[in-house]
């Protein structure tokens, strides 16, 4: 279990921590696919955005699950970083 997963399990143990983490978990989830995609292909936020023509403030606020991207912008992220979109539901 890495660092994250060990301070995610400790807040996790706080009701009120929980309750925010579940309601934004999915825009975390996909912050953290975004970030780990980009640094894979050896990018910064203003390349990517470059790629996607957009600013770099709008990769940040994904970055930071500040917002939550539509689809289109899903499928253009996946294109810009040469990789696919995928959705699940669990």
């Amino acid at each position: 279990m890495d660092d994250f997963e060990k301070h995610k399990k400790e807040l996790m143990k706080n009701p009120a921590f929980r309750k925010e983490y579940e309601a934004t978990r999915v825009e975390f989830e996909i912050a953290r696919a975004v970030i780990r995609a980009r640094l894979e292909k050896g990018l910064t936020q203003k390349q990517l955005a470059a790629k996607l023509h957009t600013r770099q403030s709008v990769i940040s606020r994904v970055e930071r699950a500040n917002t939550t991207p539509s689809l289109s912008f899903l499928k253009r992220l996946a294109t810009a970083l040469n990789t696919t979109l995928q959705v699940q539901f669990k």
